[in-house]
């Protein structure tokens, strides 16, 4: 069998995810029509360590005026919009690759964040997202009494 090898080997760690690309990009080929964000957009790395988490999300082309970043308990919410671009009078697209529109990324932390300390800075196109644990959330040092 093919698939027990491709997982095996890391090839493919989530093929139905894989699948379900594949297909919204021929649909995209195929039908000439805009296809909106998909379910995943923007692309996320997120590091965790004892502090806080840093996100990071690739949104290129976007006004930062246009984003709104939203926390609530351990739930993160990023979502925004994009422009399409006006082309000017005699011009016609001949590759359209870029997404516009609207946008919404839900991401669940492995920990509560504490909301007013979140900072957020945007530079070419990266966005950059650090979440401070809340101080409730932190482990606990326990003291142990000996007898």
């Amino acid at each position: 069998m093919f698939w027990p090898e491709v997982w095996r080997f890391g090839g493919m760690t989530e093929p139905l995810g894989e699948i379900q690309r594949l297909q919204r990009e021929m649909n995209r080929l195929f039908s000439g029509v805009f296809q909106p964000f998909s379910r995943n957009f923007p692309p996320v790395n997120v590091w965790v360590g004892e502090e806080d988490a840093i996100i990071t999300a690739e949104i290129p082309g976007m006004d930062p005026g246009k984003m709104d970043i939203s926390v609530v308990g351990d739930t993160l919410t990023l979502s925004g919009a994009r422009e399409m671009e006006v082309l000017k009078e005699g011009e016609s697209y001949h590759r359209q690759e870029r997404s516009h529109g609207r946008f919404t990324r839900t991401m669940q932390l492995p920990f509560k964040v504490d909301a007013d300390k979140v900072e957020a800075r945007y530079d070419k196109g990266a966005l950059r997202i650090t979440l401070p644990r809340a101080e409730e959330d932190k482990p606990q040092k326990v003291a142990i009494k000996s007898a």
